[in-house]
């Protein structure tokens, strides 16, 4: 923290909101002349730092996945280049072990002079849709170290003093399937950090340059002192949690542990992973830097009116086990570090969730990403093309109020939802169906929010082959409280001319694809908060009218039994003796049904007896959706979860 407090606060304030407001400007820029679709959909954050490579301020749009993380890699770009930098310099880094994110997420920087004085950078990170690997997209779940996964691009120039290295830009773009739109983003992104740099040196004429300098320390010394005394205002303590990744592909049968404790002392924080899993033989590991921003993104949640710089960060203390699951070093693959990322942030809302519980929430849905690539067979010429997509699905149940429906991932609320005109527009795809998915959000006395259910048709093509990047279909997510769980992830596929589906789940990779194959996948809800029991039999047939529930689940996971009284006219209505019988019904069995022998519920889903959503919600057991066949200790793990978050809680 800087001793000097130089500037009167009127101009503290202009400087704050006007470096935010120069973040901000990046991202229209970005958003006017970008030629990735991902990109377009809001899959990229700025940033602006001070000359050491401190983050000063990022955008309001920007998404939570990368907020601990650019200031890593302005700091890799100054430990490279420092002593050859000058005006016109633009520099790249998508290094995940330098404390990026996965190297699909390219950033670049360029250093902001006052006559040939350096006093900050602007940083410009977008997700380009492929940068090589073994699979189109870059995202090989099987990968087990990065020379199956991408293009690793360690800090080098790629302006030089304005002038266009076109060489070393066609040595990467000339690596991916799509050269053309990764020359138009270089172009972007480096025209988005000049926009910063255009708007900070007109507050250097304005203000002076030192002024301005001051600034940038002092907004990061004003976030740094109002965390300080909020957490100097808590209770010392320590608080642990635990979630899993679903497996490890290339292991045996069980979830992969990731364990979490944060220390309060005084005005500080410690986060603790002892105890968290080797990395696995695929890509869902993390490297140290995305481990640090999961951290950050998450505990940031519970201070949402403090604007994000590196102030935030000086409190926070990370400790990691080397090689393990979140702590990935070279070579090993992390392209899916967003799978123990998600997990971290669920868990230390946990954790937050209990210091301050008037801002409680249960468990958010994971996001997945399905990727494929081929031939379009469509027009005269043909061209490859990369469908990208992500779905948006349910947040938990909070505190005295529903979980969020149809919402992007707590991993970055900035992203958009890809409209499926745009990607019909430049994919050889169609979208079958695309709505919310009835039943998946995870019961509870406030329910979590729902998640949806798409279908699309692949159209003429060739030579097409399809990745899914997902979790959570069977570390489900949960409910806390007494809540209850949401629904399983997973992938399924007709093949052109055939009347039945295939269970492919979710984690594949190189899948072939051919013209007229249809694939669905749904995306889970966020898990309740609170026994379902005491949901009011009101809120249960509202839902129930709006088709968030149907008929069955409000009597099998609420115990409330509704009458159909004219569907068409949205006419229901409760039985209440009816409900009052089934809810005592369920509250006298439901221990005995979660602690039920998984042969037993096996051979009932076999049977087709119950479904997926029983088989979690009420007898905790986890299967191989496809088989049937139990999974001993994913269900210890499962049921000791279940257990904790929502047995322990019934009354």
């Amino acid at each position: 923290m800087s001793d000097s407090k130089a500037l009167d606060p009127v101009t503290f304030e202009v400087l704050k909101n006007s470096f935010i407001t120069s973040v901000d400007q990046m991202a229209e820029q970005m958003l006017r002349t970008c030629y990735s679709f991902v990109i377009y959909n809001r899959d990229f954050s700025n940033a602006l730092h001070d000359a050491e490579g401190n983050s000063v301020a990022q955008g309001n749009d920007d998404i939570a996945v990368h907020v601990g993380t650019l200031h890593f890699t302005c700091k890799d770009v100054i430990r490279v280049f420092k002593g050859d930098m000058m005006p016109g310099d633009v520099y790249a880094i998508n290094d995940p072990y330098a404390g990026g994110t996965h190297f699909s997420d390219v950033r670049l920087v360029r250093p902001i002079f006052d006559e040939d004085v350096l006093i900050g950078f602007s940083q410009s990170n977008g997700h380009w849709s492929d940068l090589g690997g073994s699979v189109p997209g870059s995202f090989d779940v099987t990968a087990k170290d990065m020379f199956r996964e991408a293009v690793r691009i360690t800090p080098v120039r790629l302006f030089r003093a304005g002038d266009f290295c076109s060489d070393v830009a066609n040595l990467i773009a000339n690596n991916t399937r799509d050269p053309a739109s990764i020359i138009g983003d270089i172009h972007s992104q480096a025209q988005a950090t000049q926009v910063s740099e255009r708007e900070i040196l007109r507050l250097v004429r304005k203000y002076g340059r030192e002024q301005v300098q001051q600034g940038m320390n002092e907004v990061q010394d004003y976030v740094e002192r109002a965390v300080r005394q909020r957490i100097a205002a808590l209770p010392d303590g320590t608080w642990e949690s635990v979630d899993y990744i679903d497996r490890d592909p290339s292991g045996g049968e069980g979830m992969i542990p990731i364990h979490i404790k944060m220390t309060i002392k005084g005005d500080q924080i410690h986060y603790d992973f002892e105890g968290s899993h080797p990395t696995i033989g695929s890509m869902y590991n993390s490297a140290p830097g995305a481990t640090f921003s999961a951290v950050v993104a998450g505990m940031k949640t519970f201070f949402p009116d403090l604007p994000l710089n590196s102030g935030f960060y000086r409190m926070i203390s990370v400790e990691a086990p080397a090689n393990s699951v979140v702590s990935a070093q070279w070579p090993v693959a992390v392209t899916g570090f967003l799978m123990p990322f998600e997990k971290i942030m669920n868990s230390v809302f946990e954790m937050w969730s209990e210091i301050i519980p008037e801002r409680a929430i249960a468990c958010a849905f994971n996001l997945e990403y399905l990727l494929a690539g081929g031939t379009d067979k469509r027009r005269e010429e043909d061209s490859t093309f990369m469908f990208y997509e992500w779905l948006p699905g349910g947040w938990g149940g909070r505190r005295g109020k529903d979980g969020s429906d149809v919402t992007t991932a707590c991993f970055g609320t900035g992203l958009m939802s890809q409209p499926n005109e745009g990607n019909e527009r430049v994919n050889p795809t169609r979208t079958l169906e695309f709505q919310i998915k009835q039943d998946s959000a995870g019961p509870g006395k406030w329910r979590g929010g729902a998640g949806v259910q798409k279908t699309s048709l692949l159209l003429e093509s060739e030579k097409s082959v399809m990745s899914y990047v997902c979790d959570r279909e069977r570390a489900v997510v949960w409910g806390v409280d007494g809540g209850l769980p949401s629904m399983p992830h997973g992938l399924t596929i007709k093949r052109a001319g055939s009347d039945t589906s295939e269970w492919l789940g979710s984690v594949f990779s190189d899948f072939p694809m051919f013209s007229g194959d249809e694939f669905a996948r749904p995306t889970a809800g966020g898990g309740g908060f609170g026994d379902p029991m005491e949901r009011t039999t009101e809120a249960v047939l509202t839902d129930v009218v709006d088709e968030y529930v149907s008929i069955e689940r409000a009597a099998l996971d609420y115990g409330v039994v509704i009458k159909e009284i004219d569907a068409d006219l949205c006419e229901y209505e409760v039985d209440e003796a009816a409900t009052d019988k089934m809810r005592a019904h369920i509250r006298a069995n439901r221990v005995a049904w979660a602690r039920s022998d998984p042969e037993e519920i096996a051979e009932m889903y076999r049977k087709g007896e119950i479904n997926s959503m029983d088989a979690v919600r009420r007898y905790a057991v986890i299967l191989d959706w496809e088989t049937g066949d139990p999974l001993p200790k994913t269900i210890a793990q499962f049921r000791e979860s279940f257990e904790r978050r929502s047995v322990a809680h019934w009354s």
